[in-house]
């Protein structure tokens, strides 16, 4: 039996969402016509393609979930869907997908929800092209924009997402995909994802957040292309690194950050060819980070380029662009002929008394700075870049 296609609007035959599924058999398509659509907790059981036209709205009239999706081979595009219910139990989704496989979540816009798009168990699918608005104001009564837990193999392209919680947020999932979102303007992280490996995220924005990005927990990770915007406050960051290991992190724009990047317990991590501007802090290590490597990356304009809180360092700096840097190039090979030591004793002493940063910009802390790279006595005495570039790097 070849497969049908179900109208579903408020002339036709079928009025309502619920009972075109109920209609149809395994691979039909429910076209549903614009309009106004009051249900909410709609199962898809069986594998359909529910495509709106001219974006029918679905109002779940915030009584709980609104579409959960049970079966392979689903695909919903094109729906306009608002008002899921707020739960302190039950983490209630405009569109759940529950140990699915094939499934395709594109084009939809999503607004006044608890969280947008969730995938439970779920493998070999897409969510791509959605708005998700929310107006999160409180983390404790409010979800994530697309959530992904125990999921594998999922791409996540080109969603737009601000106002939720978290932006996109992973927990144990594997080989996913996240390239060409906007997360902006969302209560805590722009992206946050722990236990998750060998994922590969971009070409994203994460702009104007709470808290930045937070990277937990996680191995071989590759992060590209992505731009890391203006997340600022006492907490805030462009990117948390906690206990992540042989990662790259190459091409990336970290700026106007309190912290570009802030690094903890993490290891054999390639950063290149990132550009740090006008942040705060660059790059402020925490402790416990070995055998990574910053090769050719631009500093540009920050208030601190690199922040140490021990005088042992393990890692590698060679080859990096520091608009700070105030060395000289005789032989005109483009490589300064004076190392560059790039940990202030400022920065030191800032990380131990916050209150000090008041100072930043005193000749006093100009003149200590220069006696401890001149004598480092606080600062790790085998951190600097011995080949600093003289331009900037393209």
């Amino acid at each position: 039996m070849s497969a049908r296609t179900i109208d579903v609007c408020k002339d036709c035959r079928v009025t309502s969402i619920r009972e075109g599924i109920r209609l149809a058999e395994p691979y039909d398509t429910l076209l549903i016509g614009k309009g106004y659509y009051r249900e909410y907790n709609i199962l898809v059981d069986k594998p359909l393609s529910l495509i709106g036209e001219g974006y029918p709205i679905i109002d779940g009239e915030e009584q709980g979930e609104v579409i959960r999706v049970v079966a392979d081979d689903v695909r919903i595009q094109g729906f306009a869907i608002r008002n899921v219910g707020v739960s302190y139990t039950s983490d209630h989704a405009a569109i759940r997908v529950v140990q699915s496989e094939g499934f395709a979540i594109e084009d939809n816009r999503f607004e006044n929800l608890f969280f947008g798009i969730y995938l439970e168990k779920s493998r070999g699918g897409v969510v791509r092209g959605n708005q998700i608005s929310g107006d999160a104001v409180d983390e404790y009564n409010s979800g994530n924009g697309i959530q992904l837990w125990y999921s594998n193999n999922v791409e996540v392209s080109e969603n737009r997402i601000e106002g939720v919680r978290d932006g996109i947020y992973l927990e144990f999932s594997d080989t996913i995909r996240i390239r060409g979102n906007a997360s902006r303007k969302n209560l805590r992280y722009g992206l946050h994802f722990m236990f998750s490996n060998d994922n590969v995220y971009s070409d994203n924005l994460f702009e104007n957040n709470g808290a930045g990005v937070a990277v937990m927990f996680s191995k071989r990770i590759r992060m590209t292309g992505n731009r890391f915007r203006k997340n600022w406050g006492t907490a805030a960051y462009g990117m948390l690194l906690k206990e992540i290991n042989d990662a790259e992190i190459i091409g990336n724009l970290f700026e106007e950050n309190t912290v570009g990047i802030n690094i903890e317990g993490s290891n054999r991590i390639t950063y290149e060819r990132n550009n740090f501007v006008s942040n705060g802090w660059a790059i402020r290590v925490l402790g416990a980070c070995y055998s990574n490597n910053f090769h050719r990356n631009n500093f540009l304009y920050n208030s601190f380029d690199l922040s140490y809180n021990s005088n042992v360092n393990d890692n590698s700096f060679e080859g990096n662009y520091w608009s700070n840097y105030s060395g000289y190039d005789l032989d005109k090979n483009g490589v300064g002929d004076v190392p560059h030591r790039p940990v202030k004793l400022f920065s030191y002493i800032v990380n131990r008394t916050p209150e000090t940063l008041i100072l930043l910009r005193s000749l006093f802390m100009d003149l200590i700075d220069f006696s401890e790279r001149v004598s480092p006595v606080f600062t790790p005495d085998n951190l600097a870049d011995n080949q600093p570039q003289m331009r900037i790097i393209k």
